[in-house]
């Protein structure tokens, strides 16, 4: 099943939350009782969420949301995210890109950039920039995760300790209101932290739903990268942090092609 906008968010909140009720909801999207909890039978017969009177609560035993599922997920919001980082992107230059959909977006809207080098652990990543006959890649050893084509583990972090590149791009699968940038995978939160250290710029690239999730394992902090590029501003709280901290906040615009 492919969560819509509106069930992907709801997923995100009984992440955050632990449950949800219907009317609640009903007022946060602005529709009827009936269409929330059509939704929440919906995800209940779908595996996300178990229902409990007046509402759902989430399901013992999820952790990260199917790579499938995640792909379909806010799919206008990732494609504006990957423009406007590549736009930030010049042609003649290095990088990483790590795991994640938004990553994979990214390297969609790299496809004219000439004379780069990409350095991934993403397999997806490298099958897409094969279109790039100017793109050099390089792809990262390691243990394949065949739910989404990544490749993790010491090998991997081992391997990206071998560069030293203008751009590291990474995602993440949950950001804390303080700030820190979450994941469920330490395998995973180990490579990313091997990117951040051997990349003179650090982008994070997610969108607004990864606020309102939560997630075990502390990767970094907003602190630790140059630029976040999303859809929609952060909360207040947060942007007053990023100004203290000189981590650039870009807005990207689904409206622009």
């Amino acid at each position: 099943m492919v969560l819509s906008f509106r069930q992907s968010e709801i997923l995100a909140i009984a992440r955050s939350e632990g449950r949800v009720v219907v009317e609640t909801l009903a007022e946060r999207f602005g529709v009827t009782l009936q269409t929330i909890r059509r939704d929440l039978t919906e995800m209940a017969e779908a595996g996300h969420l178990d229902r409990v009177h007046g509402g759902a609560v989430i399901r013992t035993g999820v952790s990260n949301i199917g790579y499938e599922e995640r792909r379909g997920m806010n799919d206008a919001a990732k494609a504006a995210i990957g423009r406007a980082c590549a736009r930030a992107i010049p042609d003649n230059c290095s990088m990483i890109l790590n795991i994640g959909t938004t990553t994979e977006a990214v390297a969609r809207e790299l496809l004219n950039h000439r004379q780069i080098s990409v350095v991934t652990n993403n397999m997806n990543v490298a099958n897409i920039l094969v279109a790039n006959a100017s793109c050099e890649i390089m792809v990262a050893g390691g243990a394949l995760r065949r739910s989404d084509g990544g490749l993790v583990g010491d090998l991997t972090s081992e391997f990206m300790a071998q560069f030293k590149v203008d751009y590291g791009v990474i995602g993440t699968s949950a950001i804390d209101p303080d700030g820190d940038l979450l994941d469920y995978d330490l395998a995973e939160v180990r490579v990313s932290r091997a990117i951040i250290r051997q990349a003179r710029k650090v982008f994070l690239v997610t969108d607004a739903s990864k606020l309102q999730r939560s997630a075990p394992a502390r990767l970094a902090s907003l602190a630790d990268v140059d630029a976040i590029f999303t859809d929609l501003p952060l909360p207040e709280p947060l942007m007053a942090r990023c100004a203290e901290w000189g981590t650039e906040v870009h807005v990207a615009s689904q409206t622009e092609g």
